[in-house]
This record gives structure tokens, C-alpha cells and sequence, in this order.
């Protein structure tokens, strides 16, 4: 299914290297004003092309704005966004060698010879542009319910960013992560990083890591146990993005190691207001808001096309053989898919808070 949410509902469509890809959004607020230019701005922050650091594939991605959205306005009906793909070299891709890492196998198990194998099809991170547009419509409906969304790197190969306090989120700061390209809290550790992903490029190889996002101005009371939880719906967006193959809230896995004297989060009032003096539990208790911040971290793998040979199959002849991919590839997805995390964060919130109205 290309079709998440219940009250915000965001369909994606499209292929890596067809004429456009894009996203239909239903349930915008009518009248909501959305900036151009602030949308523009996030495209530009997952747009290819800008750096060694990232594929050599120069794509605008302008987003073509044809319906919902009037006079600078929101209507209320379905909003469509179309991206157009123009930098694509087909000539690289061969469909009858499976690249490992890739969905190349199992999209010719569920759709056969029919499938569009090149540069990934429907399963390409390019797919991810129409998230950032949709998110970057998201965020501008969630600034009148004062939320505020901010991801960084925190970890690329065995180099670690600082985390954030995840008790006292600065949103000041947030807010200047998500102009950077490449988001990080501490400057020695983002050179540190932009190093191993050039060793990783030089070795004809990749390398992954973490992104660290948090949610601050949730109020208390958004989200249903069970299956309705903050955690369930967040996850099932996230583990909608390419290469993301693991989430934790809070102290997620650190909790197998802790007492339960360390790790619940006591409660205390301040100036009427209700907290907790840590926040192991990441603001959600029961699957619900407990108007904490929301901290989470995904794991995003390495890109799967990395220039070296390696063993393969010839799905036509049935056959061992070997494989070396060409083309365009990233060495290093996770500063790119700090702004995607993000977008899908913000959806997934916006989607959760108007179910609450």
C-alpha cells in the first residue's frame, strides 16, 4: 500500500527514473497559508548533487504544486505535488542481476518481468522526496499547535554526536538543525563523520549510522494504547524510509540493563505544569503523550550499491555470477535522510493530533 494515515492522509507514487514522482495529500486544513519558500527549503536539504558526499545525480526537485492550493491558501481538498525527474541513466541498471541489498529479488518475486528495475523503481530513496514534501506541508499546519521537530546526526560508523538532553530540548536549537545540510550538535564530531564517509566513498564502499530526532509541544493525552500508540504509528512511518532497520524510544535497548528505580521517569509540578525529572520513556507512557519530549533514534543502513564486486544471481538464467554496480550512488545516506526523518516525523504528529479534535 502507497497509502498512510487516517485524518492526514499522504499518498506517494512514482519511479526513480520515470517522469515524475509525487504525493497526493488529503485532509489539509483549508485555509492553512503555506511559504514556497520554506517548502523549496526542505527540498533543497534531501536534494541530490550538491557534495562528494552524496550521489552525483543533479535533480531541482521542484515540487509543482496542481491542486488544493489556491492564492497562497490551503482549500481543503486533495493536495497534489509532482516532482519531475529529469538526470536519470538508465543504461546502468540490468534486470536480470539482482544487486544484494536491494528489493531488486523480491520485487521480481511479487511483480515479475513487469516490475520498473531502474535505479530501484518504486523502492528507490528517491521515493522519499515526495515524504520531505509532504512533511514540509505538515510542519507549517503544526506551527499553530506550537510543535517542534528537529533531527541530527548522531552517529556515522564508529563516530558519535552529542545526544540530545532529552529532559530540556532546546527548540531554538531544533530549529537551527533543520537549516544545516549536514545536522549535527557538535562541530569536531560532524568533521569526524564527513571523514569516514569520504574513506568509505575512496574505497568504493558505504558506511550507515543514526539519526536522533526529537518532538517538543506535544501536549499531554495524544495517542491510544495497543495499537493506536505513539511508538506504533511513529515506527510504521519510519520503517516506511528506505534502509531505516531500527528504532528506539528513549533509552530504548538501554532499558534490558537498568533497575526500574532507574528507569521510570518521576513526576514533580512546576508553575502547574506536570513533568518528569528524566525522560527514559521518551514523553510517552501507555502509548500516550505525557507532554514530555519525544525522543527517538533510527538506524539507517548502508547504501546497498557500493562500487565493489561482489556475488550475485542471474535471475533469467538461474545462475551463480558476479556483480558490479555502476552508476550514482550516495557513500553515506544519513545526512540526506535527516530532513526525511523529520517530514515523516511531522506527518505522523499531525496525523495523530487532528484524530484528537
Amino acid at each position: 500500500m502507497n497509502t498512510w494515515g487516517e485524518r492526514f492522509k499522504v499518498s506517494i507514487f512514482g519511479e526513480s527514473h520515470g517522469k515524475a514522482i509525487g504525493a497526493v495529500l488529503d485532509g489539509v486544513p483549508s485555509g492553512t497559508e503555506l511559504d514556497e519558500e520554506y517548502i523549496k527549503m526542505r527540498m533543497d536539504r534531501r536534494r541530490p548533487g550538491k557534495n562528494l558526499m552524496s550521489t552525483t545525480r543533479v535533480e531541482g526537485d521542484r515540487v509543482k504544486i496542481v491542486s488544493g492550493f489556491v492564492n497562497g491558501k490551503t482549500t481543503g481538498t486533495p493536495m497534489c505535488g509532482i516532482i519531475e525527474n529529469r538526470d536519470m541513466r538508465s543504461k546502468d541498471y540490468q534486470g536480470e542481476l539482482m544487486r544484494p541489498g536491494h528489493a531488486d529479488y523480491t520485487a521480481y518475486v511479487k511483480y515479475g518481468e513487469s516490475r520498473d528495475f531502474r535505479g530501484g523503481g518504486h523502492f528507490s530513496g528517491r521515493i522519499t522526496a515526495p515524504l520531505v514534501f509532504a512533511g514540509a506541508v505538515a510542519e507549517q499546519v503544526l506551527k499553530k499547535y506550537s510543535v517542534t521537530i528537529g533531527t541530527h546526526i548522531y552517529r556515522v560508523g564508529d563516530v558519535y554526536d552529542t545526544p540530545f538532553d532529552s529532559v530540556s530540548t532546546d527548540i531554538n536549537a531544533l530549529n537551527d538543525l533543520e537549516k544545516m545540510d549536514f545536522p549535527v550538535i557538535c562541530a569536531e564530531a560532524g568533521e569526524k563523520m564527513r571523514e569516514e564517509i569520504d574513506r568509505s566513498r575512496l574505497s568504493a564502499d558505504s558506511v550507515g549510522g543514526i539519526l536522533e530526532c526529537a518532538i517538543c509541544g506535544m501536549p499531554a493525552g495524544v495517542g491510544s494504547p495497543f495499537f493506536g500508540s505513539v511508538e506504533s504509528r511513529l515506527s510504521s512511518m519510519m520503517f516506511s524510509i528506505p534502509a531505516v532497520k531500527g528504532i528506539e524510544f528513549g533509552r530504548g535497548f538501554g532499558f534490558a540493563g537498568m533497575y526500574g528505580s532507574e528507569a521510570n521517569d518521576e513526576f514533580y509540578i512546576e508553575n502547574g505544569q506536570v513533568k518528569t525529572r528524566t525522560n527514559n520513556n521518551a514523553g510517552i507512557n501507555g502509548g500516550i503523550t505525557n507532554g514530555m519530549p519525544i525522543i527517538f533514534r533510527i538506524a539507517v543502513k548502508p547504501t546497498a550499491s557500493i562500487g565493489q564486486t561482489q556475488n550475485s544471481i542471474d535471475i533469467e538464467r538461474m545462475e551463480n555470477t558476479e556483480i558490479k554496480i555502476h552508476g550514482r550512488h550516495d557513500p553515506c545516506i544519513v545526512h540526506r535522510a535527516a530532513s526525511v526523518v523529520s517530514a515523516a516525523a511531522a506527518i505522523t504528529v499531525l496525523d495523530m493530533i487532528l484524530g484528537e479534535a
